[in-house]
């Protein structure tokens, strides 16, 4: 883990776990499962969790303390917990993993979506999916909060740098290989030209200031 300025980190050669990142998803509790949904939606956001090792692990929550405590101290108007009732941090059978959030919008304005840049740094599309297991650098900055009935840290994040993209998992399935019908015999069906609708070209507004 590489500090930066004011609270900003990097965390260098992660793993991707569940990212969210070429649009805006929430958790919709009809279907009890994350969908896409718009950027002003209510908890419409930009997600990414990551795997670390354990030294950044143990810096990572000993910076969490530090944000909260600092927090804490300078507001004078609030009670704050001792310590913090949520964290970007979880252990997944032992394994220390981080959690990352960008929201889709505040206070009505949509927000920009995290950068996504390659090993060279050039920037990649806006619709780009991220893989789970893929290697990455992860840009973000720890924040302290407090609404009063919780209080806790999160991890804002800023961008991320794709060292190693991991094949797309189909989830699997339980069949094995077996005579009979191929694909190669499937009949074939016509298919509609589609056409492709221009895609912005639009600059990112803090390319000069991302740190990898």
């Amino acid at each position: 883990m590489k500090m930066l300025n004011t609270n900003e980190l990097v965390f260098e050669n992660v793993t991707a776990q569940f990212p969210r990142l070429n649009r805006t998803y929430k958790f919709d509790t009809s279907e009890n499962k994350t969908v896409p949904c718009d950027a002003l939606d209510d908890g419409a956001a930009y997600t990414l969790e990551f795997v670390m090792g354990n030294d950044d692990a143990q810096a990572y929550l000993e910076q969490i303390k530090k944000v909260y405590k600092e927090a804490a101290k300078a507001d004078t108007k609030k009670k704050w917990k001792p310590e913090p009732t949520y964290e970007p941090y979880k252990e997944v059978d032992g394994v220390p993993t981080g959690k990352s959030k960008k929201k889709g919008a505040y206070n009505g304005e949509k927000t920009k979506a995290p950068v996504q840049k390659d090993a060279d740094k050039n920037k990649l599309p806006e619709d780009f999916e991220l893989t789970t297991g893929s290697k990455i650098n992860v840009w973000g900055k720890l924040f302290a909060y407090n609404t009063g009935a919780v209080s806790g840290v999160g991890f804002r994040l800023m961008g991320v740098q794709v060292l190693e993209l991991a094949e797309r998992s189909d989830g699997g399935d339980p069949f094995e290989q077996t005579k009979g019908f191929k694909a190669e015999d499937a009949p074939e069906t016509k298919k509609e030209e589609n056409k492709e609708e221009p895609k912005s070209n639009d600059a990112e507004f803090f390319d000069d200031e991302i740190p990898f």
